[in-house]
């Protein structure tokens, strides 16, 4: 309780005082309060306890939640607490009035509640003639501000109009106007002249006018798109109104990132024509709205330039040796491809000034030629960037679309530079073979200037208009067969051929690159796993039919998996070895069956060599012969060159009827029956003299030798003719414990690719006549009473070539020492 001292004026009163946040009590003015800070609470106590009264002022931040003194405002407003309810959550809901404008002269307590010694603050109100027009003016702009703002009731409007009292009427207006900020509101509350306090509330107001004006245009701006659009777009095109009318704040962040634009651009190393031609977008550019659909266009495109690797390089690598090492580690064989980037990295060290190479590398899948890539661009010191091509039918994928289409990107070669970020990438071109072509262009033929040496330096994309140089990328591409590569792209790229797999080659894969691999991805690692060769060979053999290594990966790493599944049950300490008789147990029942020779001499059927993208194989061919009127019937899923093949066959035994001890009207009494098992396509010319020597063995019933294979082409008049995939199909005779095998005299060439100790185990008999052929493959007593003299035979024994007249040669041009590997892995 406190009592007036001497001190006391009597126009000072002591009173309690409550601060209030974000809202000023006017004279005159009823609002209503919720009360929840204890102070307060204990004010309104001691207000209720005496008349009432209290003292209401605004703090200076809403945020304050124990103000002191000198966060309060010093003017306030003398107010009587009309109505007081306590609420069950602990607040007070307070219905207080304001009365008169007071000042606070000091605080005489701060603990408990704020008790104020308030003087009160006269009003100066003076009724002159100026003083009524600026009530007028005051009260009909308040009308017109009424009307902008919904939110002001009409009956305050009635109220308003009905008071003639200049203070009470700015009073009344300034307790009425919502969008007033806290700092106006004090001021007019602390102006004591009715006449001065008018004449603000008259600007006050006009301006809030003006900013309703605005909103209402923007509005009504708004409204009549409304009919076209939905709710997002009418939300869109308001924020867009709004920064037409205020600016500014947009203008200069779009100004900032010009300067950082240019800052880049001083930066960048351009070419001559990308330099002016991203100068004159920039100059355009600041001549745009920043909001504006063109601006971001443009934007867009500076971007796309200054993005791109125009002069980003990364080091290479000289280092031969080095080079050599890695591409060794990443991949067994692959000769021909690794001697290419070997030369090309010593002609680089001399010259410096190589354009990049452009390889093809063609091949059956999974044979390495993408991880080949890879491994080109670590030995080289470049990075490397893939783009697959299989299935794009749209030129544009390539060279990029034009700006004027929305959405207009470049073509996949920028973007992929500028992804990696360098100039002078190994940049893989996947399955070239697999583009099409439709109404929306060529994508081969885009390709035709990316791929040509003499052209890429001032390659053009649709997009970025400007002449950007590939010289320095190393393109590789990549392919499953030459003929889905148009001949003007073929014509620009250096082919390497990469053909399938030997046994060999797949059993030293296994055993270097795989079984490591998938032991490591199994969680084997430390684990005593040993996977013989028998197994690895059956795996190969039973499990896979491929030219390259994906399925073998597969299997070992079932093989894999089902050992670490023992591992996790018996644990890691013990040794685990797989058999070959151990492979079913963990792969099932095998998948593939080997051709195999047949044991004894049969009449009619001949041991082929066939080669296919899975490798080599025994081809046998059957022929029987049956009475009828000269028929030949061709079976076996044959296609025509191999039926055509049939057809000249059975026209050169005729022709050798007499020889051969047959009738010379044989042909018009039989049907003669072609027959190749197992249910795949075959085709090609290369199974002639086998079905010729079947043919030959069925009309004389004379068997034929069944440790002997054969391969060539004949002719109508009997010759033998080259063919290809000998190294194939020899390894797969070895294969099959065939120890003789007769081919063309002009393959001879081609056994240098062939493994010697494939060579050292076989007898090849070099023939250029069918009745070579017949000779060797014939169980006869007496061959020369059939055929004649034997001619000068060429033949290779134990690696060793040998003649029927003079013995051993002594260099013969037959295959390097070793095993000539034909691809990765």
């Amino acid at each position: 309780m406190f009592f007036k001292t001497d001190k006391d004026t009597p126009d000072a009163r002591s009173l309690p005082a409550l601060p209030l946040r974000d809202i000023i009590v006017f004279p005159h003015m009823v609002s209503q309060l919720f009360v929840g800070r204890e102070k307060s609470i204990a004010a309104l106590d001691d207000a209720m306890g005496r008349d009432k009264e209290i003292f209401l002022a605004a703090q200076k931040n809403a945020k304050t939640n124990d103000p002191t003194p000198d966060d309060i405002y010093t003017v306030g407003t003398i107010g009587v607490v009309v109505q007081l309810l306590r609420l069950a959550d602990g607040t007070v809901k307070v219905l207080v009035e304001g009365r008169r404008r007071a000042r606070i002269k000091r605080y005489l307590e701060t603990q408990s509640y704020f008790v104020v010694e308030a003087e009160e603050l006269p009003d100066d109100a003076t009724s002159d003639v100026e003083v009524q027009a600026l009530v007028r003016s005051v009260q009909s702009t308040f009308e017109v501000y009424v009307k902008l703002n919904k939110k002001v009731q009409p009956e305050v409007l009635m109220s308003v109009q009905s008071i003639d009292e200049p203070s009470r009427l700015s009073d009344t207006i300034a307790a009425n106007l919502p969008t007033i900020k806290l700092g106006d509101r004090q001021g007019l509350l602390e102006l004591l002249d009715a006449k001065v306090r008018l004449e603000r509330l008259y600007e006050l107001m006009q301006a809030e006018i003006e900013i309703l004006q605005v909103e209402k245009k923007i509005r009504s701006r708004v409204k009549k798109q409304m009919e076209k659009t939905q709710k997002e777009y009418y939300l869109n095109e308001q924020m867009q109104a709004i920064q037409k009318e205020l600016g500014g704040g947009e203008r200069d962040e779009f100004k900032s990132e010009l300067a950082e634009i240019e800052e880049k651009l001083k930066k960048k190393k351009l070419s001559e024509e990308a330099q002016g031609k991203v100068q004159k977008e920039i100059k355009k550019l600041k001549m745009m709205h920043p909001t504006s659909a063109e601006a971001t266009v443009v934007r867009n495109y500076i971007d796309w330039v200054l993005a791109l690797p125009w002069d980003e390089k990364t080091e290479e690598r000289y280092d031969i040796e080095e080079a050599q090492s890695i591409l060794d580690e990443d991949h067994h064989g692959l000769k021909k491809c690794k001697e290419r980037i070997i030369e090309y990295l010593a002609v680089q060290a001399l010259t410096r000034t190589l354009k990049g190479p452009i390889l093809c590398f063609v091949g059956p899948p999974g044979v390495g030629k993408t991880s080949l890539a890879r491994s080109i661009a670590r030995s080289t010191g470049r990075k490397f960037v893939r783009l697959s091509l299989g299935g794009v039918r749209d030129e544009a994928e390539i060279r990029g679309h034009r700006r004027t289409y929305i959405g207009a990107l470049p073509g996949k070669l920028v973007q992929n530079l500028k992804k990696v970020g360098s100039n002078n990438p190994v940049f893989l071109l996947d399955e070239i073979d697999k583009m099409s072509t439709d109404f929306r262009g060529d994508p081969a033929s885009a390709l035709l200037e990316v791929l040509d040496p003499e052209q890429n330096s001032t390659f053009n994309d649709h997009y970025l208009d400007l002449d950007y140089d590939l010289s320095d990328v190393m393109f590789i591409t990549t392919a499953n067969t030459l003929s889905g590569i148009p001949i003007p792209l073929r014509d620009r790229m250096e082919i390497i051929e990469l053909s399938g797999y030997t046994e060999y080659e797949k059993l030293n894969i296994a055993r270097r690159y795989l079984i490591p691999r998938q032991q490591k991805e199994c969680g084997l690692t430390g684990v005593s796993l040993d996977v013989t060769e028998p197994a690895i060979r059956t795996v190969i053999h039973h499990y896979t039919k491929e030219a390259g290594v994906r399925n073998l990966e597969r299997e070992l790493g079932g093989i894999c998996r089902k050992v670490a599944l023992q591992v996790v049950k018996e644990g890691r300490e013990g040794h685990f070895r797989v058999e070959a008789s151990d492979v079913p147990k963990y792969l099932g029942v095998p998948k593939y069956r080997l051709g195999k020779k047949e044991e004894a001499d049969e009449v009619g059927l001949t041991h082929g060599l066939s080669v296919s993208a899975y490798g080599g194989d025994i081809l046998d061919s059957e022929v029987s012969v049956v009475p009828g009127s000269g028929k030949l019937v061709i079976t076996g899923l044959l296609e025509k060159g191999m039926t055509e093949s049939a057809q000249a066959a059975l026209s050169y035994i005729r022709s050798r009827a007499s020889e051969l001890g047959l009738e010379k009207d044989f042909y018009q009494k039989l049907d003669v029956h072609v027959h190749f098992p197992e249910f795949v396509p075959k085709d090609g010319p290369s199974a002639g003299v086998t079905m010729a020597t079947s043919i030959a063995s069925a009309l004389t019933r004379i068997p034929v030798r069944s440790n002997v294979a054969m391969t060539g082409e004949i002719t109508l008049r009997g010759r033998v003719m080259p063919i290809g995939g000998l190294r194939e199909k020899l390894l797969a005779a070895h294969r099959n414990g065939i120890d003789t095998v007769l081919l063309p005299k002009e393959n001879r060439k081609d056994l240098r690719e062939v493994p010697r100790r494939v060579l050292k185990q076989m007898r090849l008999v070099l023939v250029d006549h069918m009745d070579d052929v017949l000779r060797e493959a014939l169980v006869l007593e007496d061959p020369t009473a059939m055929f004649g003299p034997r001619k000068l035979t060429l033949e290779y024994r134990q690696g060793e070539l040998f003649t029927e007249e003079r013995g051993s040669l002594p260099k013969p041009p037959a295959a390097p020492p070793g095993e000539q590997p034909g691809a990765g892995a």
